[in-house]
């Protein structure tokens, strides 16, 4: 692995334990997109994304065991599964629940402070629950997700 999927492992190791040293892998200038939030520039952003996403979201966790990384030059992709709780009490599980797949793109930079995080893309529906029934188009009970 290189030192570029290091630090992204690394992220997703942190952001599943809630470790606050997370922010560390960032530069401050990092530009953050998440569905329905947004680009968003800088850690505080993240910190803004992060309130946001608690309002609904009472814990998460990555399957980092079943992950597919694709790395090239300073990127790094990751597809990838989630579980968790909502603060309604409801669970899901990504393959077999409608929410929980994702994929994020993560672009690395050399800094002084050795490598860091400055891009990270998140592409998912952020409707982890299926609350959003408008949003099925298709029969919601589909044995394959």
């Amino acid at each position: 692995m290189s030192q570029q999927a290091d630090l992204v492992a690394s992220y997703f190791e942190k952001a599943d334990a809630q470790d606050p040293s997370l922010f560390d892998l960032f530069t401050d200038d990092v530009e953050i997109y998440f569905p329905k939030f947004g680009v968003g520039k800088t850690k505080s952003a993240f910190l803004e994304l992060g309130s946001g996403f608690a309002k609904r979201i009472a814990s998460i966790a990555h399957r980092r065991d079943q992950f597919l990384v694709i790395e090239q030059n300073d990127y790094v992709v990751v597809e990838g599964l989630t579980y968790g709780t909502g603060v309604n009490g409801e669970e899901w599980s990504g393959g077999e629940t409608p929410g929980g797949r994702f994929c994020s793109v993560f672009q690395c930079r050399e800094t002084t402070d050795g490598s860091k995080i400055c891009r990270m893309h998140i592409y998912l529906d952020p409707d982890y629950l299926g609350e959003d029934d408008k949003g099925f188009l298709w029969d919601r009970d589909r044995p394959n997700w």
